[in-house]
């Protein structure tokens, strides 16, 4: 079964064009290194939660969406081996320098997912 990477982070309103423009590249590149499949969802109906959401996960800001996000790999060698490849396409095309990013990194959070159902 595929092995996923998910992805959940916030994007400021006025950089949805951006990191739209940044994901379209991102899904080239992983699919150039593997990747079977990317999506990338802007949020549209996530509300918050009492103890727990995830507008709370990635202490998301009045002006931001939540995006989530995941990458479907073939297996985990391939995630692996097609997440540095795609990191370092990233960082040729992109530079190196965060703060370049069309979000704040520091509050994206991510991991791989062996897949239990596959229907």
């Amino acid at each position: 079964m595929a092995y996923v990477q998910g992805f959940l982070l916030p994007v400021p309103n006025a950089n949805k064009d951006k990191y739209t423009a940044m994901a379209q590249m991102g899904s080239r590149i992983f699919k150039k290194h593997g990747a079977l499949s990317v999506y990338e969802c802007w949020g549209a109906d996530v509300p918050d939660g009492k103890v727990t959401s995830f507008p709370m996960a990635v202490k998301l800001k009045e002006d931001e969406t939540v995006v989530f996000s995941w990458i479907v790999w073939p297996d985990a060698e391939t995630a692996k081996t097609g997440m540095d490849a795609s990191m370092k396409d990233f960082e040729s095309e992109l530079g190196s320098d965060m703060s370049n990013m069309p979000f704040d990194g520091m509050r994206m959070m991510w991991g791989f997912f062996e897949t239990i159902v596959e229907d």
